[in-house]
């Protein structure tokens, strides 16, 4: 059934109405000029999103305590005197020069202000490095360190009630390229809507979106990315939009979502955003360079220049100002979006009109430096206190956002779903979107042509070669350190940007994400192992036990968790897969040295190395596995001697096994609370 528009928008028609006040949808007081009333939403508007649900979904998201209600709750943004400046560190140049000068600041918003109203498309515009990111970031309550001015949401300031209503959709699409539409948003919707709400009510959500977004055709599509063939570019910008809109929000932040897309699929982006606009949200969005077809669809704009506001207001009344204080478009003008960003630049309009009634006149050919001052003197005369009156104008908060308040039947909390729930649903994510690089043939050949090489080159050794299988056994722990750790290392790095969107939305636990991520490499990092071993073993005639083959097998796996371990860390500290990489090298470049297989007497300075060698501790208890003191090798003509007294064996000292085991575990513990700690401490929580 089909609400009425003022219920649609989330706008109470009667004052007495305590949950959800009175939207002042007053004239714009922008230079004094009335404001376009709010479109009523005709029939062939497509209806949001709670209109399509069935009743049992709008019954659970529609309780007291629920963050997803059968109405929107809107938010009027308002943000005043917003300024950001970041140090910029310059070069001291050679260390023999004089001393580094102390860090400059550089000014990236300077006095931004503005107010967006539920029902209204906020678009700023502004060249390349005007502040139009800058600002948006700000808005979401993303941006690092600390700014001057206020950001308020219905009056108040930035917290995790209000984070929870916000929707934010970065310039860079970051979405799994193997997952199809309809899992990422599925995935999504599992993660980031309340536990109140069943499996299949989730999954609804996910399909009602889609519907929504006019993605039904490729909902089975994968997305695709720079190596893979998948959606299109505007479908794609779709699926980021999609993630947002599962939890409906209240206001809709978006950087460049027109960017490198064609006109015609611009068209249908901003198409989309404004009927999100007027189902009641308040939708701000930076665009770069729009059409004319793009800018009328516009409701409010914000103008940057060098981080500093030079117009703020009706977009409809834009190019009527710019003329009043001087500024004159060209006659052949098409776009007016062109021309501001024109005028953004410093470059000067083909027609000058001079304001003789203007006592701040400017010289007729002035430089970009000059013309932009004039612009920023002139909206601070002429904007600014009007932009400060309209901000007084505030309505009441809802009591869903008011500041530490908080229901005492319904606790705020931090997180929508469980751990274990989270752990589940990132686990099967992982398997499924990582399974193609896992169950790779590339992989599986360079793992089975090693070990086919290896079986070959050592085939059937026997006893009297003890030198021969004690190598095949420093190889083993060599390989097997090396290959599980220049794969781990590539971890976190790569999925750097999408833990940082996700974790920045309060999509779930670190620790949640950390071991669903190490059980998800689990499968191939061990199925791998075992049949490297289970071939190269039999064919390199080590002892024909199945004791002995069973405990080769679990030392070379504690092994490769390992290695795992230690190059999860290395990936999560460095977080750039170069530096990791030659980290990477270096290290077990000294691992290698210092195993006890080429090196048998270390000098005493320099012998503590092993002692941090994983590989030392394998390739010991390798050998233990392999021989006992009962074993005997042909050491001469009628002379048989005991393996334990063999030089290579008798070096490493395998009398404390327990010892070799206990270090492994540590390092094994170590290593990978050492990657949960850089995680932490690199990721927003």
């Amino acid at each position: 059934m089909m609400r009425p528009p003022e219920q649609e928008l989330g706008i109470s028609t009667n004052a007495s109405n305590n949950n959800v006040p009175a939207v002042n949808r007053s004239s714009d007081n922008i230079m004094g000029m009335p404001r376009s009333e709010l479109p009523a939403l005709s029939s062939n508007v497509s209806p949001s999103l709670e209109d399509q649900m069935p009743e049992q979904l709008q019954a659970a998201m529609g309780g007291q305590c629920s963050l997803l209600r059968g109405s929107l709750r809107p938010i009027t943004l308002k943000f005043e005197d917003v300024s950001y400046s970041i140090k910029i560190k310059k070069s001291g140049g050679c260390w023999f020069s004089a001393p580094e000068p102390k860090p400059s600041e550089r000014t990236i918003l300077n006095g931004v202000t503005g107010v967006v109203q539920p029902g209204d498309l906020l678009a700023m515009l502004g060249p390349s490095g005007s502040g139009k990111t800058t600002l948006l970031t700000a808005l979401a309550g993303r941006l690092p360190g600390k700014f001057s001015g206020s950001i308020t949401y219905n009056g108040h300031t930035f917290s995790g009630s209000i984070k929870r209503k916000i929707g934010f959709v970065s310039q860079d699409d970051v979405l799994y390229p193997h997952l199809t539409v309809l899992e990422t948003l599925t995935y999504a919707a599992l993660l980031r809507l309340p536990n109140k709400l069943t499996r299949e009510e989730k999954v609804e959500q996910a399909e009602l979106v889609i519907v929504e977004l006019g993605l039904t055709r490729c909902r089975n599509s994968v997305v695709g990315g720079p190596l893979l063939r998948g959606v299109s570019g505007g479908e794609r910008k779709r699926v980021s939009i999609g993630q947002e809109m599962l939890v409906n929000p209240s206001l809709l932040l978006l950087d460049e979502p027109t960017s490198g897309l064609d006109s015609t699929t611009a068209q249908r982006i901003v198409t989309t955003l404004q009927g999100l606009a007027r189902s009641g949200r308040t939708v701000v969005a930076t665009i770069h360079q729009p059409s004319s077809r793009l800018y009328r669809m516009f409701d409010k704009l914000v103008v940057l220049s060098d981080g500093c506001p030079i117009y703020s207001g009706s977009a409809s009344r834009a190019l009527e100002y710019f003329v009043s204080i001087g500024y004159m478009p060209g006659v052949n003008l098409v776009n007016p979006a062109d021309f501001l960003l024109d005028l953004a630049t410093g470059v000067a309009p083909e027609t000058r009109q001079r304001d003789q009634q203007n006592n701040h006149g400017q010289l007729e050919h002035e430089d970009q430096s000059s013309m932009k001052q004039h612009l920023i003197s002139s909206y601070k005369r002429n904007l600014y206190n009007v932009l400060k009156a309209e901000l007084c104008q505030t309505p009441q908060a809802p009591e869903a956002f008011v500041a530490g308040k908080t229901s005492s039947r319904c606790p705020e909390e931090q997180w929508m779903t469980s751990w274990w729930e989270q752990f589940r649903v990132l686990l099967s994510r992982s398997l499924k979107e990582r399974k193609h690089e896992s169950y790779s043939g590339l992989r599986i050949f360079q793992v089975m042509s090693v070990s086919i090489l290896s079986g070959l080159l050592w085939w059937h050794s026997d006893i009297s070669h003890v030198q021969d299988q004690v190598g095949l056994l420093f190889f083993f722990s060599i390989f097997w350190g090396f290959f599980p750790m220049f794969n781990a290392i590539f971890t976190f790095p790569q999925e750097r940007p999408m833990l940082i969107k996700e974790r920045s939305s309060g999509m779930y636990r670190l620790s949640s994400y950390y071991f669903a991520r190490m059980a998800g490499d689990l499968p191939m990092e061990l199925v791998l192992p075992t049949i490297f071993v289970a071939v190269t073993y039999w064919m390199g005639g080590l002892r024909p036990s199945p004791v002995n083959f069973m405990l080769t097998l679990l030392i070379i796996l504690y092994n490769v968790l390992v290695s795992q371990g230690l190059g999860l860390a290395l990936g999560a500290i460095v977080m750039e897969v170069k530096q990791a990489t030659t980290l990477a090298s270096v290290t077990m470049l000294v691992f290698l040295l210092a195993g006890g297989y080429y090196i048998q007497h270390i000098p005493p300075f320099i012998a503590w190395l092993k002692y941090s060698s994983f590989s030392h501790y394998c390739y010991k208890l390798l050998v233990g596995a392999q021989y006992t003191e009962d074993d005997y090798y042909n050491c001469g003509t009628g002379v048989h001697c005991k393996i334990m007294d063999f030089p290579s064996v008798k070096s490493l000292g395998l009398d404390n096994k327990r010892l070799d085991v206990a270090a492994l575990t540590v390092m094994l513990v170590g290593y990978r609370l050492m990657a949960y700690v850089a995680l932490r401490i690199g990721q927003p929580h």
